[in-house]
């Protein structure tokens, strides 16, 4: 009975995210993110992926957080830009689901594609950061 007592004494007495803060927080990082593939900024990939993330291309393979890294960097070779159009945040807890897409443009031929992808962001040790992603190339609107 104590113990029972004391359980939830300690979920009631837990902290909630910030949910506001966090989705700013969120959908900032995911913009950045995208316009990486122009700048190759690797900065951003580093702090916002998991050291435990993997994530999945069109093409069903999986990439992980030093493969993400390394393709960031030699992005530019290959992207004049990317800009993120939209994204939505749900949150479950301490885990938040990022939903968007995202236009680019190829440096080679300026040929534009359209990029949706879902996001699963977690929080641990007080920092949200990506654990899963999973991305596909869409048709133009």
């Amino acid at each position: 009975m104590i113990a029972a007592v004391w359980c939830m004494y300690l979920f009631s007495c837990e902290s909630k995210p910030d949910y506001q803060k966090a989705e700013q927080y969120i959908k900032q990082s995911e913009k950045e993110w995208a316009e990486s593939v122009a700048n190759g900024d690797t900065a951003v990939i580093v702090r916002i992926l998991a050291d435990d993330f993997v994530g999945v291309d069109p093409d069903g393979s999986h990439y992980v957080k030093q493969e993400m890294v390394k393709g960031t960097y030699d992005a530019p070779k290959y992207f004049l830009s990317n800009h993120l159009n939209d994204v939505k945040v749900r949150f479950y807890g301490n885990t938040a689901v990022a939903q968007g897409d995202e236009t680019w443009v190829k440096r080679k031929d300026s040929s534009t594609a359209r990029f949706v992808w879902t996001d699963t962001w977690v929080l641990r040790n007080g920092k949200w950061q990506i654990v899963a992603a999973e991305d596909l190339i869409s048709p133009m609107k």
